[in-house]
């Protein structure tokens, strides 16, 4: 983005062209000998958008508990769907298999 600004301002006046990492700007010599300088950025302040990896990095513990959660529920709902199968007749358990897709 600063190469940009600096493109604009000066056009072909420009000598040569670096970026500073530390300051986050581009700084340009220009054939008169002097310097100037451009943000990197738009605006200094603004958020980047979040990547996958940047949200597993900030909601990590959040997330193990929701899949906890998740599996517990699951673990439980299955345990008394086997529970409830293992307790009925054999009668009630074919008239439930059979009107199943019914519903």
């Amino acid at each position: 983005m600063g190469h940009d600004i600096l493109l604009a301002r000066h056009g072909n006046t420009i000598s040569t062209m670096r970026y500073d990492r530390a300051n986050n700007q581009v700084i340009a010599m220009l054939d008169d000998g002097s310097w100037d300088s451009a943000p990197n950025m738009i605006t200094p302040g603004l958020e980047m958008p979040e990547t996958i990896g940047s949200v597993f990095r900030k909601d990590w513990r959040f997330l193990s508990l929701a899949c906890v959660a998740m599996v517990t529920v699951a673990a439980v709902a299955m345990g008394i769907s086997v529970e409830l199968a293992n307790n009925m007749s054999t009668t009630e358990l074919q008239a439930l298999l059979v009107n199943y897709p019914a519903f």
